[in-house]
């Protein structure tokens, strides 16, 4: 991958801590580890891709579903690639502001265990059963 900003580590009140600046990897490996794993940072990895479908390919091919991100003019696209990205939340042409606890956060796959807010916040605890008696008798 190429360094385009960032990196490097934070001094001050953060040097002890695991604390990174912004920071924008470019020309990344679908298959290096910075691509394949969550990154809870300021970490944007890009990787280029030539067509829609390789680049819905490419952000699926990870055990992670957490969250995803399209940015496009072209609102038909934003819609048919959200409809087909593996991941809890999409959001388009947006970077995290639409996050509210009126709606279900959390992610698919190896992301998350359930859901946070919303409606399907309470159903994670809830045990579903069905119980048929037979009146017959």
């Amino acid at each position: 991958p190429r360094l385009v900003c960032g990196g490097e580590r934070l001094g001050g009140d953060h040097a002890s801590g695991f604390f990174l600046p912004i920071t924008v990897l470019a020309d990344v490996s679908p298959q290096s580890n910075i691509a394949r794993n969550e990154v809870f940072g300021p970490v944007l990895v890009v990787t280029p891709f030539d067509s829609e479908e390789e680049a819905v390919a490419l952000a699926n091919d990870t055990d992670y579903g957490l969250g995803a991100y399209v940015h496009t003019t072209n609102l038909a696209r934003a819609h048919r690639v959200a409809g087909q990205m593996m991941a809890g939340q999409v959001q388009v042409n947006g970077s995290g502001e639409a996050m509210t606890p009126c709606v279900p956060f959390g992610g698919m796959k190896h992301s998350g265990h359930g859901r946070l807010g919303g409606i399907e916040a309470l159903r994670e605890f809830q045990q579903v059963r069905n119980v048929w008696v037979n009146l017959q008798d």
